[in-house]
């Protein structure tokens, strides 16, 4: 790029920086960080160590929101001091190689405060946690439980892109490949904000490797996504309202996993809501992790009835059900992953299925901030 260019770019971004500090209330952070700094360092902190976990939670979503947008300020001055030490070195082997280091530094600019821009979408209530994702395999047979295998895979890769930590908590083997249903704990900042992208059914066209024929099959799975409401949500769950039942985990997990009474199923009778857990071999941690999936799932559900009281006003929600799928991954007769919703393609399907979805779920994000339409409503892509 040409020196002036840079400068034109990065003068933009800065003015974008400044409107990105009143939106994301830099300074009323910066008070607040002070505030919680000072109570941090009382003797009493301690006291109460659920209330000052929750703060120190708080103090370190602060801080990155804070640090990184002092970070791309601080990047953006030193940009406009290297161009002027380029000027000055009249156009010599120093000045060209002070505008490329400007150039490079440009680009992590530009991708610092796309990130802010693309975060400052995810305001919704429980973006910020981490998440409970579920996958079920429907309609297809054993292309279906494959599917649903690939999806899991797809969401793994997606997590580990991001650094987030993943564990299975529970996993449905099909009788002969792949998985009917699986629950995947996601812990990462905005985890749940992400993946709420990705709430609804999925649809895989190929050539099916179970079938001896070589026909080309069409199959569906379900994503769900609850956010994990651990620390900063009260949901009250009597247990006079819950059925506990134990049962031999099904999956892989050792002699001793198999072995033993250790999964534990739990029902919300008065919601008839379901969660499992195999993922440790002790009934109690099991319990524990179905009681978190449980709470995600019933705060979920009445974040759901106040979503569906302002839809019934607007008219504008669509339903997730089967046959209103908001993405199709074509791979016979030709190759193409397309979001129903947004309009958006890409023809590597190879690296969507290796986890590369986050463009996906960004530019829903962008899609619903504009109270856009949907692109299309289920046009057949096969």
């Amino acid at each position: 790029m040409a020196p002036e260019d840079i400068r034109d770019e990065t003068n933009a971004l800065s003015t974008q920086l400044s409107v990105l500090r009143r939106h994301l209330d830099v300074d009323g952070k910066l008070e607040r960080l002070e505030d919680l700094e000072r109570q941090a360092n009382l003797t009493e902190f301690w006291a109460d160590q659920a209330r000052a976990q929750k703060m120190l939670k708080e103090k370190g979503a602060l801080e990155r929101v804070v640090r990184t947008w002092q970070r791309l300020s601080t990047l953006a001055e030193e940009i406009g001091v290297m161009l002027e030490l380029a000027d000055e070195a009249g156009g010599g082997d120093d000045s060209k190689s002070l505008v490329a280091d400007a150039e490079t530094q440009l680009t992590d600019l530009r991708e610092g405060v796309r990130a802010i821009e693309i975060e400052r979408l995810l305001g919704d209530e429980g973006d910020e946690n981490g998440a409970i994702l579920e996958i079920n395999s429907g309609a297809g047979g054993t292309d279906a439980a494959d599917w649903a295998e690939m999806l899991k895979r797809m969401y793994l890769r997606w997590a580990e892109r991001r650094g987030f930590k993943t564990k299975i908590v529970d996993e449905q083997l099909h009788e002969e490949a792949g998985i009917k249903s699986c629950s995947i704990e996601v812990q990462g900042a905005y985890a749940y904000g992400y993946l709420r992208a990705e709430i609804g059914v999925h649809r895989l066209v190929r050539i099916s490797p179970f079938d001896s024929q070589a026909r080309r099959h069409t199959a569906f799975a379900s994503v769900g996504a609850y956010p994990d409401v651990e620390d900063n949500i009260q949901i009250e769950i009597r247990m006079s309202d819950l059925r506990v039942d134990t049962y031999r985990a099904s999956g892989a997990g050792g002699q001793h996993v198999n072995m033993t009474d250790s999964a534990v199923r739990l029902t919300h009778l008065p919601t008839n809501t379901v969660v499992a857990c195999q993922a440790e071999r002790s009934q109690h941690k099991n319990k524990d992790t179905a009681m978190k999936m449980l709470r995600a799932k019933l705060y979920q559900l009445e974040i759901q009835k106040r979503q569906e009281a302002m839809d019934a006003v607007n008219a504008t929600k669509k339903k997730i059900e089967w046959g209103s799928q908001i993405r199709s991954y074509v791979l016979q007769p030709y190759r193409m992953v397309k979001d129903t919703r947004t309009g958006m393609e890409m023809g590597d399907t190879d690296r969507v299925l290796d986890g590369d979805i986050t463009g996906f779920m960004e530019a829903w994000l962008a899609h619903k901030a504009g109270g856009g339409e949907d692109a299309e409503t289920g046009a057949d892509l096969a």
